[in-house]
């Protein structure tokens, strides 16, 4: 192998081979994003509100313990998009839900 076949991982600040960093999971633009007790979200899951929450706009206000079905993560750590009968667009911050 000659030098012009290693790789620089910005990570751990090392040369590496090329099939070291085909293997290492790229972590670029994925957020993690955790509910009010610590566990993590995923697209899909089942989430529950853990208080009242005032909808802005919608005029409505969701109650402790209503049910979210398949939310989506939107790539920022605190924020979950969801949908619920009569609301369009809703966006609920991670810190009022738990997952289910």
């Amino acid at each position: 192998m000659s030098n012009d076949d290693y790789v620089y991982d910005e990570t751990s600040g090392e040369w590496i081979s090329p099939a070291e960093a085909a293997a290492k999971p790229d972590l670029t633009g994925r957020v993690e994003v955790r509910d009010s007790v610590g566990n993590l979200l995923a697209d899909g899951d089942q989430v529950t509100l853990i208080k009242d929450l005032t909808v802005k706009g919608a005029g409505q206000t969701l109650k402790r313990g209503t049910l979210i079905k398949s939310i989506r993560l939107t790539g920022d750590a605190q924020e979950i998009d969801c949908r619920y009968d009569g609301i369009k667009g809703l966006v609920l911050r991670a810190e009022f839900v738990r997952k289910r």
